[in-house]
Order: structure tokens, then C-alpha cells, then sequence
């Protein structure tokens, strides 16, 4: 995750093209798949080299994101699916307290994963549908 979309260039080759698409719709609920730049750590590539980069709409992961000053590699938490929901802070601390480093309470959340969009050829390519619209690529 970045902050804003200035700092996407640094780690990512972003055509002209790609910089349009992602200028009208970040931050939002998309993760685009881009080409990466040789700054990105080895461990974060793809067989392909390539890289997903989000501006999230979300207020709590942009002020971490620009306090800490640089981009956030981030992951959804993975439940058992026979365990109960998750819907208080502290059953999360119990549950994942010592995995993590920090827990935020930012409040309810209805998760639905982002829509992911390969900008790697000639035209954006749908990759997975989800919570952002995609009729426009």
C-alpha cells in the first residue's frame, strides 16, 4: 500500500497510460499490477517481477502509511473457516496477539477484497472482480 499515487513510480515502471488509469481511481478499492521497479525486494516479486500497489480509501491506513514514510506490505488476516467471527478488538488480540505488532480498532469493517487490475500489457486486464467497479477497463 502507498499513501498517494507519487509514490507508485518509485516502485513500479508506470506508462502513461497506466498513470491515467490509476489517477481516476485511487485511492480506492483496486489493486493494480504493475511492472517492478529494481527497488522492490526480491522477497515481494512474482515469478514475473511484477508487483500489486494499492491507495487504500481508508483514512487509518493512509495516516500509518504516511507516518511510517514509506509503503506498507499488508495482508488480510486468514481465519479458519469453523472458528467463530472475529468482532471485538480484544478477540483479536487473543487470537493473533503475539503474531502481530500493532492492533487498531478502526471499527466495523465489511471485508470484500479489492478489485485487482494487470496494467502490465497494452490494455488493463480484469484480474479479479471485487469491491471496485470494473466496467470501465
Amino acid at each position: 500500500m502507498c499513501s498517494s499515487l507519487k509514490n507508485v513510480s518509485t516502485y513500479c515502471h508506470v506508462s502513461n497510460t497506466s498513470y491515467r488509469i490509476m489517477k481516476k481511481d485511487l485511492p480506492g478499492p483496486y489493486t493494480f499490477i504493475l511492472q517492478a521497479a529494481k527497488l522492490v525486494p526480491k522477497i515481494m516479486l512474482s515469478r514475473q517481477k511484477t508487483v500489486g500497489i494499492r491507495v487504500p480509501d481508508n483514512g487509518i491506513c493512509l495516516a500509518l502509511i504516511e507516518a511510517l514514510g514509506n509503503p506498507m506490505l499488508n495482508t488480510s488476516a486468514i481465519l479458519n473457516p469453523d472458528d467463530p467471527p472475529i468482532c471485538e478488538a480484544f478477540e483479536i488480540e487473543e487470537r493473533f496477539g503475539k503474531q502481530v505488532d500493532i492492533i487498531i480498532d478502526g471499527g466495523t469493517v465489511y471485508p470484500e477484497p479489492s478489485s485487482v487490475v494487470s496494467l502490465i500489457g497494452d490494455t488493463p486486464e480484469v484480474l479479479r472482480q471485487g469491491k471496485g467497479d470494473t466496467s470501465h477497463f
